[in-house]
């Protein structure tokens, strides 16, 4: 991303880095809460903290894991606090967003925050492994994992790298267990016919694959369009099934649905018309973005109009996963979850050793009547006038 590969982090480091990573923190107990989580929330309440004054508005937070940088690939997030649309509902949100080696599960049990962005695989495992009752406010994202191979190379399926290597983030991503599988159902060994080798982010992870140190990056959709940003001409590899899992999700403790419903589906609402809106015009979310979030417009030795390219493709590959969770959850309501997709996944991590026992998918959802239809309750169009007339 960076094209002095730094700040362009929203470039080739995509922040979905995020819950890209198994949540460890439930194998070691998370009552236990590790020495590295008690420093992230000391310094995330020294954060919180230096708001004295109580504003009239009622605050939330929602702290986002794996990125210090919530760039234009968060427009369920960052748009409802650009266009206000919280602030409509009476709630003055605040979204933060950790370093990469914290999970922000742990903040959310801990009651730190309201609301936590993470994977699918991680609220499942908190509930069955560290017995916490989180839910899924609300979906963003399909699966999007593939392995980006260089459009010159004679690799066209997974079978053809056999023997080779590929680059990961690092060696701790939770798509790896996907990809394993996937080499299983191949006929493949996948501890002995491909080395996976962590590469990193932006430049180092280039640099390995126009080098010949690997032969394949295996990482996310907006990940992958950050590379093709860098001049990358690649051709992509998944398995058929990855994309009918649910993945990036917005979730939250039971006991505030059971507490605070309303501040629960208001925020969901919010984010519910920033979907629609980053669906209708997409320019117009790039532009909302660089105005109100200068600091997360990349960077690099080139020209706006290349700089607004490249950010389109970060956002158009996002909006692809979350179009496609949109389908895959009954293509009625904006951020709704299909107990079906967690039934799905949790056979794969049972059968993947993720999990030694699954729950119905019903459990994982908020236990309020036609939640997904309160969420939805808005004009929608309204919301599509707004974003097809938007003008900076």
């Amino acid at each position: 991303m960076k094209m002095s590969f730094q700040k362009s982090t929203a470039l080739l480091s995509d922040p979905h880095g995020r819950t890209r990573r198994q949540g460890k923190a439930w194998r070691n107990g998370l009552l236990r809460l590790p020495a590295l989580f008690l420093v992230a929330a000391a310094a995330f309440v020294g954060l919180a903290g230096k708001a004295s004054a109580e504003p009239p508005l009622q605050k939330v937070r929602i702290v986002v894991g794996g990125t210090t940088i919530l760039n234009i690939t968060y427009p369920w997030l960052n748009l409802p606090v650009a266009l206000g649309y919280w602030k409509q509902e009476g709630y003055d949100v605040e979204v933060f967003g950790l370093a990469p080696t914290v999970q922000p599960l742990p903040l959310l049990v801990s009651g730190q925050a309201d609301f936590v962005q993470t994977g699918s695989s991680d609220i499942i495992q908190a509930n069955l492994i560290g017995d916490q009752p989180v839910r899924v406010a609300m979906q963003n994202t399909s699966l999007d994992w593939a392995i980006g191979v260089p459009a010159s190379s004679q690799i066209k399926t997974l079978q053809d790298l056999k023997g080779k290597n590929i680059g990961v983030l690092s060696l701790a991503v939770g798509g790896i267990n996907f990809l394993k599988t996937y080499m299983v159902q191949c006929g493949m060994d996948p501890e002995k016919d491909v080395s996976l080798i962590a590469v990193g982010f932006g430049a180092p992870a280039i640099e390995a694959l126009r080098s010949g140190k690997v032969q394949g990056l295996f990482y996310w959709s907006a990940g992958l369009a950050s590379f093709k940003n860098a001049g990358l001409a690649m051709r992509y590899i998944s398995a058929p099934d990855w994309r009918s899992y649910p993945d990036y999700s917005l979730a939250v403790m039971e006991k505030t649905i059971e507490k605070d419903p309303k501040m629960v589906e208001a925020i969901v609402r919010g984010a519910a018309k920033a979907t629609l809106f980053a669906m209708t015009n997409p320019k117009a979310v790039r532009e909302i973005q660089w105005k109100t979030f200068p600091e997360t417009k990349p960077t690099g030795n080139v020209d706006e109009a290349t700089l607004v390219k490249w950010d389109l493709n970060n956002l158009n590959a996002e909006l692809q996963g979350m179009k496609e969770s949109f389908e895959m959850n009954g293509g009625k309501y904006y951020g709704n979850t299909d107990p079906k997709g967690f039934d799905r996944l949790q056979a794969f991590m049972l059968a993947t050793r993720q999990i030694s026992t699954t729950v119905p998918g019903t459990t994982f959802l908020p236990q309020i009547p036609n939640f997904y239809a309160h969420t939805n309750n808005f004009d929608p169009a309204a919301v599509i006038a707004a974003a097809q007339e938007w003008k900076p």
